[in-house]
């Protein structure tokens, strides 16, 4: 099927603008991801509605099945399955009562809502090995005892998307880490780049990624300042006066161990599977274990899926050992737990389906052309991370950013400016993250209010403000070093910018 070449026209922006915009106006994302899709279907098609619906059923087929290798979509169909597998946990906690054991609990230790909102952030320095096992892990955890204290479920959503994607783009232990580390490893030996290994090329690359340390930064302050800005300050004062979420009726009198044990079991079976499946491909490269290896060549899939079950399973012995679940009740949970999670799966297509659009129309490759050589290199990491915002913005993936704009970057900078050869590679990276966070089609903004429980546009309009707040610090922070070549300058104005702007806004409050 022959499709129309948009890689060279600023046209190959409009699908993934009027789906955003739609999204932002109206509120009704299926709704403004369908318009999306379809439009740039028939402006690939030509016009032609034959050809359109051909594509787009080709690529939703994809979705789940590639006709071209006759075999399942694993990546896809392990997300969906997890999720499930994640609904019928949680269900399964609050049946047998463990949420609210915990949430007592965490109420006689944890103090005020200051306490619960830290509480939430700091359990990512446990769940850092995946963006997707992060936001839908801790919010089960979470969600009962930021509940309990009356935090708003949109800043439990920011709490958990600002933490997720900034924590795994800086871990080399991460399935993110993993993949920039292989890319880089790529681009030091196309340009004969001798002076750093793909390992502390990544590090030194996290030093300089302003924009997830920022993140990290402003989420605790967030969290202990009680900083409210824009659209989250009515969601928290609504928090207030409301009733406390009900999640379950009925449910037996449980013990916070029910909760603590099958999370431990999600944690340490996700991350034993994430080493099995790395070695079995290191085994079959013919290489020898080691960490790092094994997270560069995981399966993520799959090891969320082992995870789950796991997680299940466990859970389900805990009940039958404390029987006080029903055999109704517990069958009824399965289906509730499945249920809770259709939203987010519907929405998740839609995500896919307007990504395989956008890639189609070659948006990234219009995007990256924006910048020519003939600009001052001072500019240069500025540009490149607001850039990969955009990008990210536009196609809502992260991963997609960095495969793109990697390659492009250092190609920019082995050329114009050597010596900025990783600021401007950490520049898309920083880039590539405030993109994602501030898309309502990023898979990771969508699971995050899953894993909240919270209105997705809730999400999406109560997280922009703090996003653009540490963008604008870290553009300036870029600008810094683009300028004194000093990454330790950069890092001190990025610094002042979100001190000053942290003091200012709680100052109007």
């Amino acid at each position: 099927m022959e499709l129309v070449d948009f890689s060279t026209s600023v046209w190959s922006i409009l699908p993934p603008l009027l789906a955003l915009g739609l999204a932002i106006i109206t509120r009704k994302v299926l709704l403004s991801l369908s318009v999306g899709i379809v439009v740039g279907a028939l402006m690939l098609g030509d016009g032609s509605i034959g050809t359109a619906l051909t594509y787009l059923s080709d690529r939703i087929v994809s979705l789940v099945y590639s006709v071209e290798d006759q075999a399942i979509n694993d990546s896809n169909v392990n997300i969906i399955i997890f999720l499930l597998l994640l609904g019928i946990l949680t269900a399964l906690l609050s049946v047998s009562g463990s949420n609210q054991a915990f949430a007592e609990w965490a109420q006689k230790h944890i103090k005020g809502r200051r306490g619960a909102k830290l509480m939430a952030a700091c359990l990512v320095f446990v769940t850092f090995i995946d963006d997707y096992f992060h936001s839908l892990a801790v919010g089960a955890i979470a969600r009962p005892v930021t509940d309990k204290f009356k935090v708003s479920r949109a800043k439990l959503a920011y709490i958990l998307d600002s933490t997720a994607a900034p924590m795994c783009v800086m871990m080399p232990v991460s399935s993110w880490g993993a993949y920039i580390m292989t890319l880089v490893a790529s681009l030091l030996a196309e340009h004969a780049i001798e002076g750093y290994s793909p390992f502390t090329a990544f590090m030194t690359m996290s030093a300089l990624n302003f924009y997830a340390i920022f993140s990290m930064i402003m989420v605790f302050a967030v969290a202990y300042f009680t900083i409210d800005i824009g659209p989250m300050a009515r969601h928290e004062r609504l928090a207030l006066e409301q009733a406390e979420h009900s999640e379950h009726v009925d449910a037996g009198k449980g013990h916070v161990r029910n909760l603590i044990l099958p999370i431990i079991a999600l944690i340490v079976a996700t991350v034993a599977m994430m080493m099995h499946t790395g070695n079995q491909a290191l085994v079959a490269d013919g290489k020898a274990f080691s960490v790092l290896g094994a997270f560069e060549n995981t399966t993520v899939g799959i090891s969320l899926v082992v995870g789950g079950l796991s997680a299940v399973v466990v859970s389900t012995i805990l009940i039958l050992l404390a029987g006080n679940v029903s055999v109704s009740e517990y069958v009824k949970s399965y289906g509730v737990g499945m249920k809770s999670m259709f939203g987010a799966i519907a929405i998740l297509f839609f995500a896919w389906t307007i990504n395989k659009v956008v890639g189609d129309m070659q948006t990234g490759k219009y995007l990256s052309t924006l910048i020519s050589g003939n600009l001052n290199a001072a500019f240069l990491p500025a540009l490149l991370f607001m850039l990969g915002a955009a990008m990210a913005f536009s196609t809502g993936t992260s991963w997609g950013t960095f495969g793109i704009m990697l390659p492009i970057a250092a190609s920019i900078a082995v050329n114009a400016a050597p010596d900025l050869l990783i600021p401007c590679l950490s520049a898309v990276m920083a880039g590539a993250v405030c993109g994602d966070h501030c898309s309502p089609v990023s898979d990771t903004t969508i699971l995050s209010s899953t894993g909240a429980k919270c209105n997705h546009m809730d999400h999406v309009t109560t997280q922009l403000p703090y996003a653009l707040v540490v963008a604008t610090a870290t553009t300036l922070g870029y600008l810094a070093v683009g300028f004194s070549h000093s990454g330790l300058l950069g890092f001190v104005v990025t610094a002042i910018v979100m001190v000053g702007a942290i003091f200012i806004t709680k100052k109007r409050q």
